[in-house]
């Protein structure tokens, strides 16, 4: 999905806040802002890219001006911690189940609310976690991704966030769990925002389950570029037999993507009115699409 006009507030939103996470300086924070001003998909000039897209020169930007490769990595360890303290509660959900994957689905898409959920220390995240296990997801949709997880022996799994690895961590442990099947669980090559690298990755686990690959983008995108990707990460997309893609980042890129036939699924949260609509769902309601 290329880049609508609600996208520049709430990139530049994102923007601030990720640099206050980082400073408490305003002459900086100022600096920082006239810079990002400047970045023309933010000045409505270019609308020719997905959100993701634009994010890379707003981290080209942090990352130069902080002289660190990973500007974020505090932040990151301190969403897998939070993260990790629930996973028990995950756990007992799933195993709690009538029907395990589908309560495993219903998390990993929750899970992609993680900033949401954790940025508040006086949220009750296991109380949210259960009001929010009601929203529905659609029957069908989830029907369909349970008959291609029957079928598949390669999946490849594109991680998103810190913190909501966790809640990717407990479906895939479902997933291996009823199906006989290989896992490849995709990070960014380059750290970008709060997304996943090998390091968050290996920190709650996730290499114990799955083999960790990177992508190959040599840049600080939080998206799947695949023209950009490794050639080795290029073959394992074509030779899956299911990929799942979490998040807004990796569905906003690959949306674009029009010169594959893959079997994707997409599992995020409708957190923007572009979603709602595109999906035809209300805001902060569970997805799970399926692209054949």
């Amino acid at each position: 999905m290329l880049i609508k006009p609600d996208c520049i507030p709430c990139i530049l939103k994102m923007a601030v806040s990720a640099i206050r996470k980082l400073t408490d300086d305003e002459a900086v924070l100022k600096e920082l802002t006239i810079k990002i001003l400047q970045i023309p998909a933010l000045r409505g000039i270019d609308w020719d890219l997905t959100s993701a897209g634009a994010v890379e020169p707003v981290m080209d930007i942090i990352v130069e001006t902080f002289n660190t490769p990973d500007p974020f990595q505090a932040i990151k360890e301190e969403q897998n911690k939070k993260g990790l303290e629930l996973y028990p509660h995950l756990k007992r959900l799933v195993q709690e189940s009538s029907d395990p994957l589908f309560t495993a689905v219903q998390l990993a898409i929750q899970g992609n609310g993680i900033d949401l959920m954790i940025s508040d220390r006086s949220i009750d995240v296991e109380k949210a976690l259960g009001q929010e296990l009601q929203q529905p997801i659609d029957e069908k949709s989830f029907l369909t991704f349970r008959d291609k997880l029957n079928k598949a022996r390669l999946l490849l799994y594109l991680g998103d966030n810190s913190g909501e690895i966790v809640f990717d961590k407990v479906l895939i442990e479902t997933i291996r769990t009823l199906y006989d099947l290989e896992v490849f669980f995709v990070v960014r090559s380059v750290p970008a925002l709060n997304d996943v690298t090998i390091r968050e990755a290996q920190s709650v686990g996730m290499d114990r389950l799955a083999k960790i690959i990177e992508n190959g983008l040599k840049a600080p995108v939080p998206g799947t570029i695949l023209s950009r990707c490794s050639s080795e990460f290029r073959e394992l997309f074509e030779n899956s037999d299911l990929i799942i893609s979490k998040g807004g980042g990796n569905f906003d890129s690959l949306e674009e993507e029009k010169d594959h036939a893959k079997d994707i699924t997409f599992l995020l949260l409708s957190k923007c009115l572009p979603y709602s609509r595109y999906f035809q769902t209300g805001m902060y309601q569970p997805i799970l699409a399926n692209r054949f």
